[in-house]
């Protein structure tokens, strides 16, 4: 009899065993990257106007990070690092299009050119995970080439280098490529989620890794009218009121939850979900205090974005991580998770694969470079550091409670401790020289190992006093 309940026992145990390793090993991986949504555009992260349950659902169900950053401030950069695993100075995406934006006349110096697509050379994500047994599909905005299957995606629904949708774009027929027209009418984003699910059924019995990235919610904005005249109802505050954006908001949340749906209903319980934004909200369209500025500039509501992951028997439900993460962080994050080495390719980021285990992770410093110029979107509500751009060429270090910015035209240095100045208000560049000087060094010697490229060639047509009409 005792023989027997040993034998009982350890094969209780043996299975417990198996169970604990099967749920950590390959899981499905769902990437949601919605297109320019704030850090304060949920219900999750404060906002009263925004209605996001399904959002607040799967942060109940998982861990939600109060310091996430986007690698870069705009779509595609801060894409390219995502897929890369690299910081812009590796892959040399800075930017959309060209980087000599805004008025010739108001740049002093010539930046560096931009490269628009990622290099097909470069290992990405994808391809990764293909070697350790996935099936991947990416359903929404690629933007980083023509097609994304040539770069380890097998699956492609409306992905191309473009970037938004154009006019009328949200609603069928559709404006991109690579997505035939069901019918006249039909909403994009719902199209993607249906597009998503049938991929999910398809592949429910070996590991994918599905990347949902919206169209929504970045311009031109456009919503249902049920929508948008519910919003209108409802009304707003000074922040956030734009209605139209609103409806969008909604309409994201509610395919989430037809995701979150299936995932349940095919009982697919070892499945990590990541949801986040690509880069910070348009302030001229939704507010993001107390941060400051928002899409396109490197102060925090540029870069400070939301993220929430969940899976099942790994983290714990209804946690909250207040440790720094990047997008640069779920390559090695991913590569860890599955034990999967890549011979000579050099990742940026970190394996948080601890933190979602309820452990730490080193403190490090994090990194942005932007050598480029980024226009002004509306002068008046951009609250950036000069009424001209978004932002000037420079680069970021955030290192602890600290952040410096250093700009290349004027060598211009602003320091701020995020954690009694988080709206970045308070320069205290000269009130601590030390500390300055601390993370200067820093910033410089990431640059000088990473090999990032620093505009310093003067632009001849630059006029000191010269003002565009639109900004008089």
């Amino acid at each position: 009899m005792k023989y027997f309940v040993v034998v009982l026992l350890c094969g209780l145990l043996s299975c417990t065993t198996q169970n604990l390793v099967k749920s950590e090993s390959k899981p499905n991986i769902i990437y949601i990257n919605v297109d320019d949504l704030g850090w304060m555009d949920t219900e999750t992260y404060g906002s009263t106007f925004y209605e996001t349950p399904n959002i607040t659902r799967l942060a109940k169900s998982g861990m939600l990070f109060t310091n996430g950053y986007a690698s870069a401030a705009n779509c595609a950069p801060s894409r390219a690092c995502l897929i890369s695993g690299q910081n812009t100075p590796r892959h040399g995406v800075f930017t959309v299009s060209n980087s000599d934006r805004g008025h010739e006349k108001t740049r002093k110096i010539i930046p560096t050119p931009n490269t628009e697509d990622l290099a097909d050379d470069n290992v990405t994500i994808a391809e990764m995970l293909k070697k350790a047994g996935y099936t991947t599909g990416t359903f929404g905005k690629w933007h980083l080439g023509d097609d994304p299957k040539t770069q380890g995606f097998d699956v492609n629904v409306a992905g191309a280098n473009n970037g938004n949708p154009g006019k009328d774009g949200f609603f069928s027929p559709y404006n991109v490529k690579n997505i035939d027209d069901n019918k006249k009418g039909e909403n994009l984003t719902d199209r993607l989620t249906q597009e998503a699910i049938s991929f999910i059924k398809e592949n429910k019995e070996k590991p994918f890794f599905l990347y949902l990235p919206y169209y929504a919610v970045h311009t031109p904005l456009s919503t249902t009218n049920a929508l948008e005249e519910k919003y209108k109802e409802k009304g707003g505050n000074s922040f956030q009121n734009k209605a139209v954006y609103a409806g969008m908001i909604e309409a994201v949340d509610r395919n989430i939850g037809l995701i979150l749906d299936e995932i349940e209903a095919l009982n697919l319980k070892n499945t990590l979900i990541v949801f986040t934004s690509d880069n910070g909200g348009i302030r001229d369209i939704s507010h993001q205090d107390p941060l400051r500025a928002g899409k396109g500039s490197y102060y925090e509501g540029g870069i400070r974005v939301p993220y929430i992951i969940s899976w099942d028997g790994i983290i714990k439900p209804n946690t909250v991580s207040k440790t720094p993460i990047t997008n640069l962080d779920f390559y090695p994050t991913f590569m860890d998770i599955l034990n999967v080495e890549i011979p000579n390719k050099i990742v940026d980021g970190t394996s948080i694969l601890p933190l979602l285990k309820g452990k730490t992770i080193e403190e490090r410093s994090l990194f942005f470079h932007f050598p480029i110029y980024l226009q002004a979107y509306n002068f008046k509500t951009d609250d950036g550091r000069d009424p001209f751009f978004r932002t000037r060429p420079g680069s970021v270090i955030i290192d602890g409670d600290w952040k410096l910015h250093q700009y290349f035209e004027d060598n211009g240095l602003e320091l701020y401790n995020l954690k009694t100045d988080v709206g970045e208000r308070n320069n205290l560049a000269e009130v601590h020289p030390e500390k300055t000087a601390e993370l200067l060094q820093k910033l410089r010697s990431w640059r000088t190992e990473i090999n990032a490229p620093i505009p310093t060639e003067l632009n001849p047509k630059y006029e000191a006093s010269f003002i565009p009409n639109k900004f008089k």
